[in-house]
């Protein structure tokens, strides 16, 4: 009695779970003379979600490999949860025998442990040490053990999550802060996985995000295996996180190794057994999934870790719409300042530059000196001139689309220049003049791109020029002039590479003109590509 006395204060003593369960099997092998016993965890879908075996060497252990998953008389206490003795083991209907390298088993005594009257797990003891059978004292005694275990594994597990409780709040409002203080998506993203890792014991965590219909992209990762999950894709079907993204639903696994619904398996989920995926969902929209998974062998993900993963899940659901919020109201915020922009342009710039034209233009008749007049008349042409670019700004500050929308021709020639800069060595200039956008149809829009395209092309390889002018114009006609200062092309050289934009320019009924500017080697290169003007 007082060594069961003194068990029970032992068992009592600790907090740790996992201590707690090693010292509550040592008890009852100690109380009962047995050489083996262990302590089974009961867990969802009547298996064993972890086992604690004691009197056996670790080196034992490895070798008769995988833990028991409650088969056999295991499975025996599991869908009958009553003590249970046996003489021989062996001879009872549920016995599935043993695996290879077990020490032979003859008597046995099994009896669950109870935790606020449900089924927390059992403990099984196996060859009594004197050669007995385990009789009716000892199953009154680790009875009574089990009793003041069910106490303190409840006692254990309130403290464990009481701190997981902790840990979670103090987690939730590092990323609150970071939501808050506009801290970017990927960086949010990835303080929610490590932290979703650290709180959930796992081994690794990710973030998908959907990539198209097929598949999701691992947008961060934390924990063992990331750099191999960094930018990974997992295909929407026969994989877990597919599967939440789809349904909606949280869904776990105790070994994804061997579950049907994951044959998908990606390169880094090879050594991973138990993991959860839970949809990231923001009202009735889910939006990706995070993943979180152990190694091989460590118990299953429970109902409260679950709840507690779909907390962090949901906390990333509210960075992405965040971040989508935030950026659509910064292009908003873009538009309207263009606007002002493209407002001030013209109600302020353009109106002053004409006022001062006609004031030069006034000025000029009262000017009895050729020179000095002809001066003022270029001055008053290079306005007009200013004038045209500004409006042109203006029409292509006015004419960006809301967000989403495609882009128009002017842009995309810009960008056509831009991406020519680093080939040519310099930047060209652009004029457009017109309503480019609007005037010139798609399927002649794609012809100019590529004629631009090509004639920059040719330049960069060929000219050796250190500058360029670029003017789009739409009248009655689409006109694409292209001008350098390089080496010019040379009679012979008219043709070369350039075929391309005149038959180009002959299938839209239009003409294309290659000409030196000057003597070849010192004024350059003129393109001229012009069709006439179709419907848009």
């Amino acid at each position: 009695m007082y060594s069961l006395l003194e068990a029970v204060l032992g068992v009592g003593r600790e907090l740790e779970l996992s201590e707690v369960l090693r010292h509550i099997v040592q008890a009852a092998a100690t109380l009962t003379k047995a050489e083996y016993g262990a302590l089974g965890t009961v867990g969802q879908g009547a298996y064993l979600s972890d086992f604690l075996p004691v009197g056996m060497t670790d080196e034992l252990i490895a070798r008769i490999g995988p833990l028991p998953e409650g088969h056999g008389i295991l499975g025996e206490l599991i869908r009958h949860p009553e003590s249970l003795r046996l003489a021989d083991l062996t001879q009872h209907p549920a016995s599935h025998g043993f695996p290879e390298h077990h020490p032979a088993m003859r008597t046995f005594l099994g009896v669950p442990i109870r935790v606020r009257g449900e089924v927390f797990g059992n403990l099984y003891l196996t060859e009594k040490r004197d050669g007995a059978l385990f009789d009716a004292d000892d199953e009154a005694v680790v009875s009574t053990l089990a009793v003041a275990a069910g106490v303190a594994i409840d006692n254990a597990r309130l403290y464990h999550e009481s701190l997981r409780r902790e840990q979670r709040l103090e987690a939730l409002g590092e990323i609150t802060r970071s939501l808050l203080s506009g801290a970017g998506i990927d960086e949010v993203l990835g303080l929610i996985a490590r932290r979703s890792l650290e709180v959930a014991q796992a081994d690794s965590a990710a973030v998908l995000l959907p990539r198209d219909a097929d598949g999701l992209t691992v947008e961060v990762a934390s924990g063992a295996g990331a750099a191999l999950m960094a930018d990974a894709v997992i295909p929407s079907q026969g994989s877990l996180v597919g599967l939440a993204a789809r349904t909606g639903e949280p869904v776990v696994t105790r070994d994804i190794r061997t579950d049907p619904r994951a044959y998908a398996l990606p390169d880094f989920g090879q050594g991973s057994g138990p993991v959860v995926a839970v949809p990231l969902t923001v009202g009735e929209n889910t939006s990706g999934a995070l993943r979180l998974s152990r190694s091989a062998g460590r118990p299953p993900f429970d109902a409260s870790e679950v709840r507690l993963v779909s907390g962090f899940a949901g906390q990333a659901a509210l960075a992405l719409e965040l971040g989508r919020h935030r950026k659509e109201a910064e292009q908003v915020a873009l538009l309207h300042d263009r606007d002002r922009i493209a407002r001030d342009l013209h109600d302020l710039a353009i109106q002053r530059l004409f006022a001062t034209g006609m004031t030069l233009q006034s000025a000029g008749r009262l000017i009895d000196r050729p020179e000095a007049a002809d001066r003022v008349g270029r001055a008053v042409d290079d306005l007009d001139e200013t004038i045209k670019i500004i409006r042109s700004t203006i029409f292509e500050l006015r004419s960006e689309r809301a967000p989403g929308a495609g882009r128009g021709l002017r842009r995309l020639v810009a960008d056509v220049v831009t991406a020519a800069a680093e080939p040519l060595g310099f930047s060209p200039s652009l004029k457009t003049e017109g309503r480019i956008d609007t005037d010139i149809p798609a399927a002649a829009g794609e012809h100019v791109l590529a004629v631009l395209a090509e004639v920059l092309s040719n330049v960069a390889r060929h000219a050796d020029a250190r500058h360029a002018d670029i003017t789009l114009s739409v009248a009655d006609e689409v006109v694409l002039e292209v001008v350098d200062d390089g080496t010019g092309i040379g009679g012979s050289a008219a043709g070369s590479g350039l075929g391309n934009i005149q038959q180009r320019a002959e299938l839209l009924g239009g003409q294309a003109d290659v000409q030196d500017r000057g003597p070849t080697g010192t004024h350059g290169t003129r393109v001229t590509w012009r069709i006439p003007l179709q419907p848009a």
